[in-house]
């Protein structure tokens, strides 16, 4: 409906803007007016067409357009005729070439110069058009010039309608000259002469009527006289196409052709005509050598030469006929053809009888999988024999406007502009701003600069222009908010954000009674979640080590073995390890029954017992036994006493620095000797620089690695006083040192040194003994 509404609209425009146009230029001279005061409208776009405008007239109305509007119509669907070409949009003459060069309005020069003393658009030369004139050879002799050419002034000798007299007049003049004689022509009977007044064209025939039979003589007709006149041969002026049916010269057969004129053919059965047998393998003059009678007249039989008349049968060129020699025609074929279908891919066989009748073509179910034209759709037809395989569905893509769809057959390449046009007035939301129709489909409304009246949130200056869009752009004039935990007001932030963040913890308390939230400020309630998930920090009655255990409010404390971490150490101080808190109670557990036993041998040997110190709450701590590196670092202690030796400034002394190191880093060293190598070379250099550098912090930051190897770091960083935190989460979480001056020390022995010590002083394993076997 809205398309249907649009189009008369635009065709009542286009006639509005016609008949304006052919109101005021009815002659060359207005036009010219027109277009030089640049007055002149273009049908097609309704805008005024300047001087300096490449433009297109059209030969039959003489309607001037501008040359690329021209160009979009000959291309639209509204332009198309019925059959092949384009329609004029004032005169809707059918064209079938478009437009495509700006000449001038003779034709003779591309691109005419624009001079301000000669016609727009023209050429300054003689026209030289063909005059509208029927009989007129005289070209126009004005300069070139829009509209039709003048009439022609010439004055020429014309005769009457019927020859007989002339006079002098225009060349221009279109009404022909009269006289008042009879015409006296002959008819085209040849026979009878025209009685008419001087009149135009050709005679009428001639109306008598008289009576015509056919060539054979046996059809009459009632006709206008000179009725196939020139077909007459004697006897007949038409045939009948019946059987002639007249006597042949034999006297004993009938002519079997259509109604002819002229004589009858000689009989095809005369002996001077029939020289070999029926089936025509064997001459007469061979069968007469044989015996066979001579032929004297039509009548008598045409001898057999008794072989098989292979004579090819009316279904086919390869079936013959299988019969002996005779005269009468072959008859039907008994056997069957092989036919294919109209593509050609499918074939069946069928009875030839059925060829013979009727010409037989079958429709296979193949159906065609080639593309269209439009390079999009498949063909689907069944059995198809087409060599161009043209779409026939409509396009029904979108148009540049977003609002209506292609009407056009399928097609390959983008879709042409919207041809929808408007005839209201476009205007920006406040209305300050208007374009004014015609106003193509899909177009935005005007930009306009006046500041946006529309209703805001806040009360601030409005900064951006009227706009078309919904929404305005967000406010950004400068406030001051507090950060959504309420923790601190913050300055210079946008009008449009609401939920602003300080980076602070939260530190709220949650509704347990025991946990604060710990989440960076945040939207919304602290418990969003449901319920606290933080670890419960009551002490555990046997250990004292905090329960761990998700936090249960107003329920006791659940039997779980304690996972934390105790530092163990011998009582020499050689031996150190962290282990979990079960494994440090069933040690000390053994280390106390190890004390009570030996002090039970003692109360043997008479010696009194002090339980105090076995009962003593310090006492429950875990402990490492000492094993037989810590009786040799005593024995190296008491000796280095006995012989006053300050084991300290030993560089081999590596029993004091291999304290430092835990066995599980040992072995952590053995495992990926590189990446310890690696690892503690950089933290050597780290502290190197710290120490002697002018910066008396140095910071290093490792790349992502794996949990196991960031444990190594902090380990290691531990023992050389580095301070190491671990940043991100996985599986970009990293490792950064700092080293500061005076805190971060480098231990007298590296790791690495110790290991490959004691991979050097390590026995060889022993060879196995081989007995030898002689070959027998």
């Amino acid at each position: 409906g809205s398309q249907k509404k649009t189009d008369w609209v635009f065709l009542f425009h286009s006639v509005w803007i016609a008949l304006k146009n052919a109101c005021v230029c009815v002659c060359s001279g207005c036009l010219i007016e027109q277009l030089t005061e640049e007055k002149y409208e273009c049908m097609v776009c309704c805008d005024v067409i300047r001087v300096m405008a490449p433009v297109w007239s059209c030969q039959s109305c003489f309607h001037v357009f501008h040359l690329n509007c021209i160009k979009k119509w000959a291309r639209s669907p509204a332009s198309q005729a019925d059959g092949e070409g384009w329609r004029c949009p004032a005169c809707q003459n059918v064209a079938f070439k478009a437009p495509t060069s700006y000449t001038c309005f003779c034709g003779k020069v591309t691109n005419p110069e624009y001079q301000r003393s000669e016609i727009p658009h023209s050429c300054g030369d003689m026209c030289g058009k063909k005059r509208t004139g029927r009989d007129c050879n005289h070209p126009c002799n004005i300069l070139c010039h829009p509209g039709p050419c003048p009439q022609c002034p010439a004055f020429v000798t014309k005769s009457c309608i019927c020859g007989r007299t002339s006079k002098q007049v225009r060349c221009s003049q279109t009404e022909s000259l009269r006289c008042e004689q009879v015409c006296g022509a002959l008819l085209n009977c040849a026979e009878h002469c025209c009685s008419q007044i001087c009149h135009q064209g050709q005679c009428q025939p001639c109306q008598l009527r008289v009576q015509q039979v056919c060539f054979c003589g046996v059809v009459h007709r009632e006709v206008p006289c000179g009725t196939d006149r020139n077909s007459f041969d004697g006897t007949g002026y038409f045939s009948c196409n019946k059987q002639c049916g007249k006597m042949l010269e034999c006297q004993a057969h009938r002519c079997l052709q259509t109604c002819h004129p002229g004589q009858c053919q000689p009989c095809p059965l005369s002996p001077k005509l029939v020289h070999s047998c029926p089936c025509g393998q064997t001459a007469l003059a061979k069968l007469l050598e044989l015996g066979y009678p001579e032929r004297r007249g039509c009548t008598d039989a045409i001898p057999s030469c008794g072989k098989i008349c292979s004579k090819p049968l009316p279904c086919d060129t390869v079936h013959l006929c299988d019969k002996l020699c005779h005269e009468d025609s072959c008859g039907p074929c008994s056997l069957t053809s092989t036919i294919k279908c109209r593509c050609g891919s499918k074939t069946k066989r069928v009875p030839c009888v059925v060829i013979q009748r009727e010409e037989l073509m079958f429709t296979c179910e193949k159906r065609c999988s080639k593309k269209r034209s439009c390079g999009r759709h498949k063909c689907g037809e069944l059995c198809c024999v087409d060599i161009e395989h043209k779409c026939t569905f409509i396009c029904g893509y979108k148009l540049n406007c977003g609002q209506h769809r292609c009407q056009e057959i399928c097609h390959r390449g983008n879709c042409q502009p919207c041809w929808q046009t408007s005839f209201d007035e476009l205007a920006c939301y406040c209305g300050e701003t208007v374009m004014y129709p015609p106003v193509p489909c899909g177009t935005k409304p005007p930009e306009c600069k006046n500041p946006c009246t529309r209703q805001h949130n806040c009360d601030h200056p409005v900064f951006h222009s009227c706009h078309s869009d919904e929404r305005c752009p967000p406010c950004t004039y400068l406030t001051k908010k507090w950060c959504m935990g309420n923790h601190e007001q913050r300055s210079n932030i946008p009008c449009h954000l609401q939920d602003i963040s300080c980076g602070l913890l939260c530190n709220k308390p949650l509704p347990c009674g025991f946990h604060r939230c710990k989440r960076i400020c945040h939207r919304g309630e602290c418990d969003a979640e449901g319920e606290c998930k933080q670890p419960c920090l009551h002490p555990r009655p046997e250990c004292g080590h905090p329960c761990k255990a998700p936090c249960h409010p107003g329920t006791t404390c659940p039997h779980t073995t304690c996972t934390a971490k105790v530092s163990m150490q011998c009582d020499c101080g050689c031996r150190k390890e962290t282990m979990p808190c079960m494994e440090a109670a069933s040690s000390y557990q053994r280390y106390a029954a190890i004390a009570v036993a030996s002090k039970l041998s003692d109360m043997q040997l008479g010696e009194s017992v002090d339980i105090a110190q076995l009962t003593k709450k310090e006492q429950t701590q875990a402990k490492l036994e000492c094993d037989q590196e810590c009786a040799t670092l005593e024995r190296n202690r008491r000796l280095a006493e006995a012989l006053q030796v300050d084991l300290s400034a030993d560089p081999f002394n590596t029993k004091s620095s291999s304290c430092k190191y835990s066995d599980s880093l040992k072995e952590d060293a053995r495992k990926e000797f590189k990446f310890v190598s690696e690892v503690e070379e950089e933290i050597r250099n780290l502290v190197e620089l710290a120490n002697k550098g002018k910066q008396p912090k140095r910071s290093h930051c490792f790349p992502p690695m794996k949990r196991e190897q960031r444990r190594i770091i902090h380990e290691l960083a531990e023992v050389y006083g580095v301070e190491s935190v671990s940043y991100d989460s996985e599986p970009k979480r990293n490792v950064v040192i700092t080293a500061i001056r005076g805190k971060s020390m480098c231990p007298n022995s590296t790791l690495i040194a110790l290991i490959e010590r004691e991979t050097a002083a390590r026995a060889p394993p022993p060879i196995a003994h081989i007995k030898q076997y002689n070959s027998k």
